[in-house]
């Protein structure tokens, strides 16, 4: 008689813990909520949402991280902005709610988002957070020095990564709005329970 065999433990613990794809309209009311929560019910005042506020984002750069079970547990977009005179994305919001905490979410989001905008041509990312955080990625403060942002923000937060070598050079003036524009505000706001993983995030 054959001896009857279990299912090892180990190919449940090598299962992917979370995907990262393109973010759908039914991801909406779930985003809004982990947005919330990472940010806070001040988020909709802060300077970035200024470039964002009534703008579609950039074409296949809003991506979504979601659990096995479709729950989604993380969130990134990018957005089409000028950086003075220059062409550039805005990346942000990026969050990351606490249940996938230490599972590397925010890093595959990252890394996916921003191989998306160099596939798709963009030439320069920036982004508002922590240097320490994102220098892991390319980004630093060498060529932002001259650029403002609408409304007060920390000088040294304010992070630019080329993708096309020379693209932020000689960079100077206030970052504004340069996505379509929206013909009718339809955000869901959702007040979220769980407190989420606080990233060192892209507001």
């Amino acid at each position: 008689m054959t001896a009857r065999r279990n299912t090892p433990v180990a190919l449940i613990r090598n299962a992917a813990p979370f995907a990262i794809r393109a973010e759908r309209a039914s991801d909406a009311v779930a985003r809004e909520a982990l947005l919330d929560a990472c940010f806070g019910d001040n988020r909709h005042t802060r300077s970035c949402q200024r470039l964002r506020d009534g703008r579609a984002p950039a074409e296949g750069l809003c991506l979504s991280a979601v659990r096995p079970d479709g729950r989604l547990v993380g969130t990134v977009r990018l957005w089409h902005v000028s950086a003075g005179d220059r062409s550039a994305l805005m990346l942000g919001p990026l969050a990351v709610d606490a249940a996938a905490r230490g599972l590397g979410v925010g890093a595959a989001l990252m890394k996916r988002a921003l191989a998306a905008a160099k596939a798709r041509g963009h030439d320069a990312v920036i982004l508002l957070g922590d240097a320490p955080y994102y220098a892991r990625f390319g980004f630093s403060t060498a060529k932002t020095g001259e650029l403002s942002l609408p409304g007060t923000f920390e000088r040294e937060r304010l992070l630019g990564l080329e993708l096309t070598e020379g693209a932020l050079d000689g960079a100077w003036g206030m970052i504004t709005p340069t996505g379509a524009p929206l013909s009718k505000a339809t955000t869901p706001r959702v007040r979220a329970r769980k407190a989420p993983f606080v990233l060192p995030q892209a507001a």
